[in-house]
């Protein structure tokens, strides 16, 4: 228990618990209007995101790997809980919830949280996009006032709702949720310090209440008078057969969650200039997640708004989150009925502009904008996230973003054949000095530029063997710049190695990195090549070539590839008396 305070309150004092005690107010009445506002929009009850407010922030501040983090129900979430509670029912999704909690847990516990930064930024935001599309169009049947609208889970079944039941637009439904947008846009301009979501609920309620009181719907009238009492203790009823079928979104639910903590944790960390731990926060996270469930709380993760609003106001330590938590549970016990009737139209302008804001439409711009493959993952992503779901979005996302770059890296394999450059008093080998008559015929050097794996085993085939068909007695390879070998690449390359030893040729490698050289004596390919054929530099190898040489063949040659060529060609003993190497030894 004392680690897990370790670092964190080191030199703590009264005057950072002044401003823990500011900071965590006033994100404290930033969350108590979204995590009303996230709980309708994701199917359940307001009170549900307010006990997920307060519980989850408290327990994601306390055992979180981010000393600013705050953590709370998100819009990156809303349509995933949405289609599960359409689907599955309110007590499933507090069991796929907890299930996404002990996943965290996993998560962090086998140290996956580095693994989270290799999902693609094109992916991160096609889905980010998607969801706001989802978040926004979703509030247009509150914004309206719209009557007998239901939810589904498909973006295109909602539009049609809403074409439907657009002759049931309420004026005064319009009129409150053009008040409360105003008020949340033009807030931060003339009185930045005001929290501009809570400033378009109070006021358009105000003015919803004296002016055309009853005839715009409430959280009152949709869903109850929100009660001002602690949330009771229950553990849902956990069986196998609620597990297999739940096990699909509780994933969903944890690897979003795990993204967006993550993405809060590094925003935070940019922010402050202090580096959090992954693994300890996804643990938190997970701890949250289990815990919330079982007072009825929705799923919960790190706040990006929020952590922000957090660092901003003067933060000093993970106690501002626990204020918040603290805050926003006196509100619920305090001011609950009063909460009770705030029109429903006062919150869509919320959503939306939350929608907007996390859409990172710059960034998709841009993105798109590039022509390239990153922008056609991104459009994927983005599509299927609208029109189909967050799960197959992320898995086709990443599936195509695998492939892209397996086939960029395949063609940053490169194979050349060179030669030593005689004009150049150094002799290194060079490409440009190999042609028709000049290439020798019994030697041949290849550099070899890049991975050898899954995506560019074939291409290194086709190069090498495509260019070696008449019968050499030496192949040396120029392998300094391989810096990996996997199991595809070791069979092309294994196939490779031995049906050039089949034919009684002998292949030297020279300039091999110690991790590669590592891969070869693990898979055997090493000492199929032999340990003395390795050479660290490219002259030694020639060299040794050079002794393998059939003289006969060298009387008469008129490609002089090597500076020993022109004796070798007229004179059957020089090769005996070889010394001098055809090329720097200090070279790979």
């Amino acid at each position: 228990m004392k680690s897990l305070f370790t670092g964190r309150y080191e030199g703590y004092s009264i005057h950072h618990l002044k401003k823990d005690l500011i900071s965590g107010i006033i994100v404290g009445i930033v969350a108590i209007p979204l995590a009303m506002s996230f709980a309708i929009a994701s199917g359940v009850k307001p009170e549900y995101g307010i006990y997920t407010a307060f519980i989850a922030g408290i327990l994601i501040s306390i055992f979180g790997g981010s000393k600013y983090q705050i953590g709370g129900p998100t819009g990156a979430f809303v349509p995933i809980l949405l289609g599960i509670v359409i689907s599955y029912g309110y007590e499933n999704l507090l069991i796929a919830g907890l299930m996404a909690g002990v996943m965290l847990c996993l998560m962090g516990i086998f140290k996956l949280g580095s693994l989270i930064k290799f999902i693609p930024r094109p992916v991160t935001i096609g889905f980010t996009a998607g969801i706001a599309v989802s978040i926004f169009t979703g509030q247009i049947a509150n914004f309206l006032g719209l009557k007998n609208v239901k939810n589904h889970e498909y973006f295109i079944d909602n539009i049609k709702e809403i074409v439907t039941h657009i002759n049931t637009t309420s004026f005064y439904s319009v009129l409150t949720a053009i008040i409360s947008l105003v008020i949340i846009l033009i807030t931060p301009k003339v009185l930045p310090k005001v929290p501009a979501a809570l400033a378009g609920i109070v006021v358009s309620t105000l003015v919803a209440t004296f002016f055309f009181s009853g005839q715009v719907a409430t959280i009152a009238t949709a869903y109850g008078v929100i009660p001002n009492t602690l949330p009771d203790f229950a553990i849902p009823e956990i069986t196998f057969e609620r597990i297999q079928l739940l096990i699909g979104p509780a994933f969903v639910i944890a690897m979003l969650g795990g993204i967006e903590s993550l993405l809060s944790a590094v925003v935070a960390d940019g922010m402050t200039n202090t580096k959090h731990n992954s693994n300890r926060e996804l643990i938190g996270q997970g701890i949250a997640n289990i815990v919330t469930p079982l007072f009825g709380g929705i799923p919960a993760t790190g706040a990006i708004a929020r952590t922000a609003t957090n660092i901003k106001t003067g933060a000093a330590s993970p106690m501002s989150g626990v204020i918040h938590g603290v805050f926003v549970l006196v509100t619920l016990l305090l001011l609950a009925p009063v909460a009770s009737h705030i029109p429903l139209a006062s919150m869509a302008p919320v959503l939306m502009v939350v929608a907007w804001n996390m859409s990172e439409q710059k960034h998709f711009a841009h993105i798109l904008k590039l022509k390239s493959g990153d922008s056609l993952v991104l459009m994927i992503t983005f599509l299927l996230t609208v029109f189909t779901s967050l799960t197959l979005a992320v898995e086709v996302g990443l599936v195509l973003a695998v492939v892209l770059f397996a086939k960029r890296m395949s063609e940053k394999l490169v194979v050349t054949k060179v030669l030593p450059d005689h004009s150049k008093e150094s002799g290194k080998v060079q490409s440009h000095v190999v042609h028709q008559k000049r290439d020798c015929p019994q030697i041949s050097i290849y550099t070899i530029e890049g991975p050898l794996f899954f995506g560019a085993a074939q291409n290194f085939e086709e190069a090498i063997v495509g260019s070696v068909q008449q019968q050499k007695k030496v192949l040396i390879l120029r392998m300094s710049k391989v810096p990996f070998l996997d199991t595809t690449g070791e069979t092309y390359f294994g196939n490779f190695v031995r049906n050039f030893k089949a034919r009684g040729e002998t292949i030297l490698v020279t300039g091999v990195q110690d991790e590669l050289k590592l891969a070869l004596q693990n898979n055997g390919l090493y000492d199929e090549i032999g340990e003395d054929n390795f050479y660290p530099h490219t002259g030694e190898a020639i060299n040794k070539a050079l002794s393998y040489l059939d003289i006969n063949k060298c009387i008469g040659c008129k490609h002089f590839a090597f500076r020993e060529c022109q004796e070798l060609s007229r004179d059957k003993g020089t090769v005996n008396k070889v010394t001098a190497p055809s090329c720097l030894i200090g070279e790979d």
